[in-house]
């Protein structure tokens, strides 16, 4: 399928670019930066061609089960041959891909798996799902992926598995996590749920490790119509038995009746044919909307590395990134701030840059290992998992509450095609804000 310039740019506000038409900030009555219409992008893009996807597809077999070719079946071997592995099991959502991930891998009860402190909850409630622990390790202050020292002073003799979290879109070192995850014998699931079509070394997630789970939820670079993910594995063999822990753990195979007989245990993560529908007319236009992003992206962040304080994210050289979230740290010694702490810069440029009409917000308030869910440690009842052994006191993580604690995001705003001009327009709002750091230290300093 073509996709048409009308397709690109039809639900895209056209606003013409201008500068900063006034240098008296929005907090304080100045005339905003940004347009409203340029506020809040819509995505995803849902074109005809999206509409007729999913309305043809309720003429033809719902579910992932049905004996022959499905829409389920059609986007598993187009993702498996995108990522380059042999196998690919579409499920619910992204969680449950994880799940997944860790069942097919035989990651279970007392099992410990090394994740980061930085990430969405879902990465470290995967492991407690199977009955495993979470362990955290901290970050890269540049990449925010797993920092492998902290990884390698985090591994024991229970530890099982390691999941790299390819945050924001930035894939992780996965030379030297695969490295660490060889010589002690461990699992890799590659959380690649911000990650679609980033690669490592030539080499796309979703193949860098043992499996590779992705999220398809609507917010997501590569979404469907609500929730759904995608499990790549590299052994074809796991990717069987991940089918078979999909369903109940029964045998689905083309062309045999269904028995209902469960040869191991298994749960009901299947994705409908709708979500495959939506999904696969998306991916038909995946490739421009990522070469546009790609383009809008690096402008934005070109017009803003000049601006003292302020550290846009980067890419780790050999590698590319998706894109999906945007964080920026804030640095007051570099912005010539004496006496501003990091944390009340942060509250300080968040309110001026969404009177500006920035539409920034916080990922993450708080490390994972700080959330109630890992503290408390409640779990399946009676502390299960962690009463299987004695877990050792989780270290700190203090690159993770830095990061929170300077940084601010920018998300799903610049995921549209036709994203440049409100990302122009971003740029002046920062700039603005920056024409006025006298204010803004003395804001920081009243906080």
């Amino acid at each position: 399928m073509t996709t048409t310039a009308k397709e690109l740019t039809v639900t895209a506000p056209s606003v013409p670019v201008r500068r900063r038409a006034a240098e008296v900030l929005a907090a304080f009555g100045g005339a905003p930066a940004v347009p409203r219409a340029l506020r809040n992008l819509p995505w995803p893009v849902i074109t005809d061609a999206d509409r007729a996807a999913v309305t043809a597809v309720l003429d033809d077999h719902l579910v992932s089960n049905a004996d022959g070719e499905t829409a389920v079946s059609r986007l598993e071997n187009r993702w498996a041959e995108l990522c380059g592995t042999p196998a690919c099991v579409a499920v619910s959502n992204g969680t449950t891909a994880l799940s997944l991930a860790l069942a097919a891998l035989g990651i279970g009860p007392g099992d410990e798996v090394v994740v980061p402190a930085l990430s969405f909850v879902a990465s470290a409630l995967a492991p407690l799902h199977q009955l495993a622990v979470p362990v955290f390790a901290d970050i890269d202050p540049v990449s925010f992926t797993l920092d492998p020292d902290s990884v390698a002073a985090a591994i024991t003799p229970r530890t099982a598995a390691i999941l790299p979290v390819h945050l924001h879109g930035q894939p992780a070192d996965m030379d030297r996590l695969g490295a660490l995850a060889a010589r002690h014998g461990l699992a890799v699931v590659e959380d690649a749920a911000q990650a679609h079509a980033a690669t490592w070394r030539g080499r796309p997630v979703g193949q860098l490790g043992d499996a590779g789970s992705f999220s398809l939820q609507v917010t997501k670079n590569l979404p469907t119509c609500g929730e759904g993910g995608l499990v790549t594995f590299t052994d074809a063999a796991v990717g069987a038995r991940a089918r078979t822990v999909r369903q109940f753990g029964e045998v689905i195979e083309p062309g045999r009746d269904r028995d209902y007989l469960s040869h191991r245990l298994g749960w009901n993560h299947k994705m409908s044919s709708v979500q495959a529908a939506f999904t696969l007319s998306q991916l038909d236009r995946f490739p421009a909307y990522e070469a546009a992003r790609q383009r809008h992206v690096a402008a934005f962040l070109d017009r803003l590395r000049s601006l003292p304080g302020l550290i846009p994210p980067g890419v780790v050289p050999g590698s590319t990134h998706a894109w999906h979230i945007l964080r920026f740290r804030l640095d007051p010694a570099a912005a010539g701030l004496p006496g501003v702490t990091p944390g009340a810069l942060r509250r300080a440029v968040h309110r001026l840059l969404q009177a500006e009409g920035v539409p920034m917000s916080r990922y993450q308030i708080r490390p994972l290992p700080e959330q109630p869910v890992f503290t408390d440690r409640v779990g399946f009842g009676g502390g299960v998992p962690w009463s299987y052994a004695a877990p050792a006191p989780t270290p700190p993580t203090p690159v993770t509450s830095a990061v929170i604690d300077d940084s601010l995001t920018l998300q799903k705003r610049h995921l549209h095609p036709d994203a440049g001009p409100a990302l122009e327009r971003y740029a002046d709002a920062f700039e603005k804000v920056w024409a006025n750091l006298p204010t803004v230290a003395s804001m920081a300093r009243a906080r």
